[in-house]
């Protein structure tokens, strides 16, 4: 089975010989997630993203994760020749952290935006650490500020990955912000994404955290069950518990990629390094900082140090049983949610053909 490359302006994808499932096939408008049945419920409001990131809490959690704002120090502070004299744009900026570094590396004006209430916080910590003369902080939405003085920035940088990559959505909003105010030439940080997948063996777990429903202090609460299949897990993967090759399944160019190309389905086939079973389906990601002097990456993997993306895990209908060199292959789609857009529905379809056993079917997934 052959493999090429297919360029859809800012996101590639892994095309194989047989003809990918179309969004509209795996996730018709309107569909609820389901893998054991339906199950659909609502708990989440869309004004929920931005009050929760007004919260402290999660701002100490990602400066804590050494992983990510290493990686961001190193990309910004070691390249200071890229920002030297240069006008900087930090999207969802939260404690002003990156807005920081780069003024530290010589950026003549940085914007910080968010619209979280943590931007009172923000402009505290940048007056205290006696940076307010470069670093602005902007309270509001990137669709709807007006940056005072200038049209256009040289770089924007942004920390804007969520779980899965694409979970929360920001990523619209940085190209938006980079269709309105980034020159002609300018830089992205970081400039390159890369969603992979792995099957793993996760019987304990899975039996933890999915069938526990079942008998709760000798009381049946399997109706629970359904839904909570349908909820990828975030956690961190034993790298002993992978069982396939790990497969790149998406590229996104940071300069190119438009927004409704974010709703999107891949193609993907692994290929069996274990004779087990396998229970779930990992995703994870990595991004570059391609324009550095020596370029720096932030991985998720499994066999990565441990960030606070974790990994995210769609566990399967069944345990597919699995030998070496066995093929599953299947779709991946994902679109964020027509109930809240800072939720993701997500779709994976998969088969395998063994010689004595065959199955696959459909299963849709709700992060939120």
């Amino acid at each position: 089975m052959s493999i090429g490359d297919t360029e859809l302006n800012g996101l590639r994808a892994t095309v194989l010989e047989s003809v990918v499932d179309s969004v509209e096939t795996l996730l018709p408008i309107g569909c609820v997630p389901g893998v054991l049945g339906d199950a659909d419920y609502d708990l989440s409001s869309p004004d929920y993203y931005f009050n929760s990131y007004a919260h402290f809490g999660i701002h100490e959690e990602m400066l804590k994760d050494e992983v990510r704002t290493t990686a961001y120090m190193r990309a910004i502070v070691d390249n200071a020749h890229l920002f030297r004299g240069k006008v900087v744009l930090d999207v969802g900026c939260g404690t002003g952290i990156l807005s920081m570094f780069a003024a530290r590396a010589g950026a003549r004006k940085v914007f910080a935006v968010d619209f979280a209430k943590i931007v009172d916080q923000a402009k505290e910590i940048v007056r205290d650490n006696r940076l307010d003369h470069i670093v602005e902080v902007l309270e509001g939405k990137v669709e709807d500020i007006v940056l005072p003085g200038f049209d256009k920035v040289d770089i924007i940088v942004s920390e804007w990955m969520g779980y899965f990559l694409f979970y929360e959505s920001m990523l619209g909003s940085v190209i938006v912000a980079r269709d309105r105010f980034l020159k002609p030439g300018g830089i992205m940080f970081p400039d390159v994404a890369r969603l992979y997948i792995c099957g793993i063996e996760d019987a304990q777990y899975k039996s933890q955290k999915i069938d526990f429903w079942e008998n709760v202090y000798g009381f049946d609460m399997s109706c629970i069950k359904s839904i909570a299949m349908t909820e990828p897990l975030v956690d961190v993967v034993d790298a002993a518990q992978i069982v396939t090759d790990i497969v790149e399944v998406l590229t996104i160019d940071m300069n190119i990629i438009r927004t409704e190309e974010l709703t999107f389905s891949v193609p993907f086939r692994l290929r069996a390094e274990k004779s087990d079973f396998c229970h779930a389906v990992v995703a994870f990601f990595d991004v570059d900082f391609a324009r550095c002097h020596r370029k720096v990456t932030i991985s998720t993997s499994p066999l990565s140090r441990a960030t606070h993306w974790k990994q995210t895990v769609f566990y399967l209908d069944e345990a597919v049983p699995i030998d070496v060199g066995d093929l599953v292959t299947g779709s991946l789609a994902v679109r964020p949610s027509t109930k809240n857009h800072r939720d993701l529905d997500i779709a994976i379809r998969y088969m395998y053909h063994m010689d004595d056993r065959s199955g696959g079917t459909t299963l849709r997934y709700r992060l939120r």
